[in-house]
């Protein structure tokens, strides 16, 4: 049951638009994906002629000029699809920094190629030695002249190995702490600007993951996002809508899991009956059934939040800690009800077990956010 009044017809329009572009144009590749490590260009470009990446970037800088809702309804989809692919995430974000922070000259060299999927972009924040720890990065950015001058290695970038541009994290100050952090954006092309391998991953494989280095890489001042020495604070005002997307994939595929497994039980037979018609089975479905609904209505009553500007970080925060753990354990779950099957990987639902558990980790790890919230004790 979903809270009434959040979506109109034209955001179900949109949905069942998302919808059959994941059937059609993505899940029937997914294997082949999935052994590329990445999925194939033509599918942000795609998704881009449709008007699904930056729907929310007004029309002037080629997006489709729709209402906030129009990401988390997408994020939505791709979950309950099973394509497990955060980079469509990622896009919209990069889009959303762009259109708040960049100048005039940024939004129009970068949104009209990143609304089309004819650029694809990164956020170059995650380090070897610093992961939820943002002022701990050691990349650096360093003033020279009318340039600036980056150097430093980034790690478990999202996008990273096919980006043409990244959002790099830098310190332009090491001794300021996080006032000392600044934002770039940064061509691929540039010299010293170079792509590690693409890591293998435990789930969200036909997502390509990777390391990026920066040898000296040359920037004009033109490239800084934002204002300088301002980076942390544009990062965490911008947290509560990548967490709240994070929230919203994780409900839909947690919902995704149980429906399959539902209809799993339903054939299964067992001791002359189905799985489903075991006790046992129902209660631990009618369980499951009843936590979902519990994490639809907490993130709707967000999302309701977010379009009136209520929902805050520590919301935030809670929804991306609550509904990925649930998403786990959604999973966990489902995969015992399948038995052995589950643990094979021609079944949907291991693969489902595999994917949900990065949830837990990116967009700020749990344990972080339950300090968040630990804090408004």
């Amino acid at each position: 049951m979903r809270s009434p009044g959040l979506f109109d017809t034209e955001h179900e329009q949109f949905r069942e638009s998302v919808r059959r572009f994941l059937e059609t144009e993505a899940v029937p590749h997914r294997e082949a994906w999935d052994a590329a490590g990445r999925i194939d260009r033509d599918l942000w470009r795609s998704a881009g002629a449709l008007g699904m990446l930056g729907s929310a970037i007004p029309d002037q800088y080629g997006g489709a000029g729709a209402d906030r809702l129009y990401p988390f309804i997408a994020a939505e989809e791709l979950g309950r699809s099973g394509f497990a692919f955060a980079g469509w995430t990622v896009q919209d974000i990069c889009c959303q920094y762009i259109l708040k922070y960049g100048t005039e000259d940024q939004k129009q060299a970068w949104l009209p190629g990143l609304c089309a999927g004819d650029i694809i972009a990164s956020v170059a924040m995650t380090e070897p030695g610093a992961g939820t720890d943002l002022k701990a990065i050691r990349t650096t950015a360093r003033r020279d002249g009318d340039d600036y001058v980056l150097s430093g290695q980034k790690t478990f970038i999202t996008n990273g190995p096919s980006c043409d541009v990244a959002i790099v994290v830098a310190k332009t100050d090491p001794a300021a702490g996080a006032k000392g952090v600044s934002l770039f954006l940064v061509e691929a092309n540039r010299p010293g600007f170079d792509k590690g391998r693409n890591l293998q991953k435990l789930g969200q494989k036909l997502q390509d993951t990777g390391e990026l280095f920066f040898n000296e890489v040359r920037v004009p001042a033109s490239s800084l996002l934002g204002t300088e020495g301002q980076g942390f604070f544009h990062l965490m005002s911008d947290l509560p809508f990548e967490r709240l997307l994070i929230s919203v994939n994780a409900v839909a595929a947690a919902r995704s899991a149980f429906e399959m497994t539902v209809e799993y039980a339903r054939a299964r037979p067992l001791f002359g009956a189905t799985l489903l018609d075991q006790q046992n089975s129902r209660f631990r479905l009618a369980e499951l059934k009843t936590e979902i609904a519990v994490g639809q209505a907490f993130v709707d009553q967000l999302l309701a939040g977010y379009l009136a500007g209520t929902t805050n970080g520590d919301d935030a925060a809670m929804a991306k800690y609550w509904t990925t753990e649930l998403q786990c354990r959604v999973a966990d779950a489902c995969v015992q009800l399948h038995g052995g099957n589950g643990y094979m990987l021609d079944y949907p639902i291991t693969r489902a077990y595999a994917d949900a558990r990065a949830q837990r980790i990116y967009g700020g790890s749990n344990e972080t956010m339950r300090d968040l919230i630990g804090r408004t004790l």
